[in-house]
């Protein structure tokens, strides 16, 4: 399973690397072609540019022979780029947001969506297409989670619990505009848990480790190895592609048991205000563990989130 894992992203990201490159504002400065003597004439520059959308569902059934129920559901994103370029100085920085409710009647209202994440890298450009960079990195969610596998839910998490934060320092391929790959041999990488009810048993006994954090102590830290591989292009007319692959060795701790973060959002563009989104996160890590049926903690799984919806979209 973990070499599956590391082979789908793989294979993806080799097969969108193959299509045509596209332009875009910042292509002058980007090319790997570009004479060094241009880049430290060129003035500061921001290249911004987002795009945010909300997907609405509503059913209402009144005397229907063939059954059902009524649902009502709204799922909400928001993503942002800004670039900032001055010289060989480059900075990079991604917002994402998003966050979606289920309403039905005989199961109320559940969650469905919620992300926060952040990031932002510097680089000094030292040749055409490397760059020596600092990375950081912070994500969590807005509101409380549930397992809704047992009955009533089980608690599973809200805003800082989980929460992670990643630093590191390493280098940046970018040979062109829409696709890098950052490599850092010292990356630091905390696990946030900051909620005492998650350690909590049915007994109320602090004896549990959420998301690979000991009891009695709020963070997990490691120390180690982080490769990111990022794309972000039109693939075709009216059809984009954002793709980040993150790839992450702790030496302290098991380090043949790489956890993988993969995240791919697919925006297909109707009209001006229309546009279809699906959006799939895989997440393996070998410190979150899921319970057995007796409640004892078992092995680490495979995380799918796929997210699909026609809705309103708005670009800036």
């Amino acid at each position: 399973m973990k070499t599956l894992v590391l082979i789908i992203p793989m294979l993806a990201f080799a097969l969108a690397a193959s299509a045509q490159t596209s332009t875009t504002a910042t292509r002058q400065f980007d090319t790997p072609d570009i004479d060094f003597k241009e880049i430290d004439q060129q003035p500061p520059a921001w290249t911004r540019g987002g795009v945010g959308g909300i997907t609405l569902s509503q059913v209402s059934l009144s005397n229907w022979a063939a059954g059902g129920e009524g649902s009502l559901a709204f799922d909400a994103m928001l993503n942002y780029d800004a670039v900032y370029t001055n010289r060989r100085h480059l900075w990079q920085n991604r917002l994402e947001f998003a966050y979606g409710l289920s309403n039905t009647e005989s199961r109320g209202t559940r969650k469905t969506n919620d992300k926060i994440y952040l990031n932002s890298m510097y680089g000094y450009r030292l040749s055409k297409s490397w760059y020596l960079s600092a990375l950081g990195t912070f994500n969590t969610q807005f509101a409380k989670g549930y397992d809704y596998n047992t009955s009533p839910g089980t608690y599973m998490s809200r805003f800082m619990a989980p929460g992670y934060l990643g630093l590191g320092l390493g280098f940046t391929w970018k040979p062109n505009t829409w696709f890098s790959a950052y490599l850092s041999p010292a990356s630091w990488r905390g696990t946030f848990v900051l909620d005492d009810k998650l350690f909590e048993d049915a007994d109320g006994n602090m004896v549990r480790s959420p998301y690979g954090v000991s009891p009695g102590k709020h963070i997990l830290n490691e120390f180690g190895a982080n490769v990111r591989l990022e794309l972000n292009k039109d693939i075709m007319p009216n059809l984009h592609l954002y793709s980040r692959l993150d790839l992450y060795s702790n030496y302290l701790h098991k380090p043949q048991n790489v956890d993988v973060r993969w995240y791919v959002l697919v925006t297909a563009n109707i009209n001006k205000w229309i546009s279809a989104n699906l959006s799939l996160d895989m997440l393996y890590d070998d410190d979150i563990k899921f319970a057995r049926a007796d409640g004892t903690m078992g092995h680490s799984r495979l995380q799918i989130k796929e997210v699909l919806g026609i809705g309103l979209q708005v670009k800036f």
